[in-house]
């Protein structure tokens, strides 16, 4: 089988074929290998790609293992007996940590760390038998939409590659969009799963807060962040989470959840489900070709037997205001421990002790982390406290109780990812609140500690539209279950972009 149609292939049809021996896991290893390789250059989706003899697996599982986890694995979460991942290359978004592999947040401040240990989620893979191909491109602590805010480089959209792939785990989107990792790691805070696989024609997913253990995942905003998959089709999605979720003793919000074989919830059958389709989310500001694809979409749902009808999510205006008091106000917590004492970064030269912290930290932060540093700050101030931060809290209750008053009566909610398709590198660098804006219809899902799927329900302008359903708390079965029936209906399954091996070079000024 050539290396191009092993990549082209899922999860889950590459291990049939491992499993009938039609192929070997060196072979899968070397074709993804040989294919980032070669596309890598353009699309810069990779921060780190160790050499093939460095590759992580289940069977060569190496580095120091955290307290209470034996070296071999003793004392790990169980992982589904229907979760094998046996030989199968993934991508890892570069705030989780990978004992011996370098961890930089997409930031110079953590340049030279190297992480002693490995996130919960990496064991749970290694113990599944997945390999490590790579680390991946993201904006700068997590903080972006675009990536664009990487202090590395920008990661391009492989449909378009003078367009953005999403942020901030645009790094992991791209690499699976264009058969650079079977499937990938992110970390969504309020929408940074979501938003890069819809730009980017894949399946994402942000799981219920607290079902994937946040041990080993650089915080941003604790309250917020939570990991999740990209991949190929919705059947990977839900293989790769049976391997993912589960309690860990080690994340004190880690919800008391056994392990899942979510793929066993992949059937087609929708009929009776009621869905709520938000008034606030088809709005004003939505692009005209996304409207049109989700609406498509919907008259698709609805011909499979299941009844959709208009509701209401009241406090959605408020969503964007409240998200950027309370995670910058997290962050500026989270990332005071960088400080250029114990690792990363140091600035250069004789500094007295608080002249240290302030040069590195100005000369080791970009410029969005440090807006998000010194809001959160700010609305922490004395004085501001109670006008802002706690202001915001409420207003996050109040959204949580719009979210519980449409489950009364839905069985999940449908509608767009995103207002737009993915847009021009550059475009929104010198507009903070445009770009916040890409994430109006995925932060209110994190304020409420809600699942959101997102998969590919058509194009506009020649870009995928991503279409995504969010459920109750705990309910990932029943996304899958209405996730797959979509994705059958709707004919669009593991869409590809035109990018490939003899694509054209890109100009001088992209590649740099």
């Amino acid at each position: 089988m050539s290396t191009g149609g092993i990549t082209s292939l899922t999860v889950a049809e590459t291990l049939d074929k491992l499993r009938r021996r039609e192929v070997s896991g060196d072979e899968v290893w070397r074709a993804y290998h040989e294919r980032t390789q070669t596309l890598d250059p353009q699309i810069k989706a990779y921060l780190h790609l160790p050499p093939p003899e460095g590759s992580r697996s289940g069977r060569t599982a190496g580095g120091a293992s955290p307290a209470g986890y034996g070296a071999g694995g003793e004392g790990l979460p169980p992982v589904d007996v229907h979760a094998s991942l046996q030989d199968i290359p993934y991508a890892l978004k570069d705030n989780m940590c990978v004992a011996g592999i370098p961890c930089t947040c997409g930031s110079r401040i953590l340049e030279g760390y190297v992480p002693p240990y490995d996130a919960t989620a990496v064991r749970r893979l290694d113990a599944a038998g997945a390999r490590l191909l790579g680390k991946t491109n993201m904006d700068e602590f997590a903080m972006g939409s675009s990536c664009e805010h990487s202090a590395f480089f920008p990661t391009r959209n492989p449909w378009n590659l003078d367009l953005v792939p999403g942020g901030s785990s645009g790094g992991s989107a791209a690499a699976v969009a264009a058969d650079m990792a079977a499937f990938a790691l992110g970390s969504d805070t309020g929408g940074s799963v979501r938003q890069p696989a819809a730009f980017c024609g894949v399946v994402g997913l942000k799981p219920t807060y607290g079902l994937v253990s946040r041990y080993g995942l650089v915080a941003f905003a604790s309250s917020l962040d939570q990991i999740g998959p990209f991949t190929k089709d919705v059947t990977d999605c839900a293989l790769v989470m049976s391997a993912l979720a589960g309690h860990d003793p080690l994340d004190s919000t880690s919800a008391p959840r056994t392990a899942t074989d979510y793929a066993a919830s992949l059937r087609p059958e929708v009929k009776g489900l009621r869905f709520g389709l938000p008034r606030e989310y088809m709005g004003e500001g939505i692009q005209p070709g996304v409207r049109a694809a989700v609406e498509d979409a919907v008259e698709v749902l609805c011909g499979l037997g299941a009844v959709v009808e208009e509701c209401s999510l009241p406090h959605t205006s408020y969503g964007v205001a409240t998200y950027y008091i309370i995670a910058p106000a997290e962050a500026s917590a989270n990332l005071a421990r960088f400080d250029g004492m114990r690792y990363g970064y140091r600035a250069k030269g004789n500094h007295e002790l608080q002249e240290l912290y302030e040069t590195t930290r100005s000369e080791g932060f970009g410029p969005e982390v440090k807006r998000r540093i010194m809001i959160g700050t700010y609305v922490l101030s004395a004085g501001y406290y109670d006008a802002y931060y706690l202001r915001a809290q409420r207003v996050r209750t109040l959204v949580k109780r719009d979210f519980e008053a449409a489950f009364a009566r839905f069985d999940a909610l449908i509608g767009p990812t995103t207002p737009t398709v993915a847009f021009a590198l550059g475009a929104n660098m010198d507009d903070p609140l445009q770009m916040y804006l890409n994430d109006v219809f995925t932060l209110p899902v994190n304020l409420a500690g809600l699942p959101g799927l997102t998969l590919p329900c058509g194009f506009a302008d020649g870009l995928p539209v991503g279409l995504q359903l969010i459920g109750p708390h705990f309910g990932e079965p029943l996304l899958f279950r209405v996730g797959y029936a979509l994705e059958g209906a709707l004919g669009i399954r593991n869409p590809k972009p035109p990018v490939s091996p003899s694509a054209a070079a890109v100009s001088e000024r992209g590649a740099s």
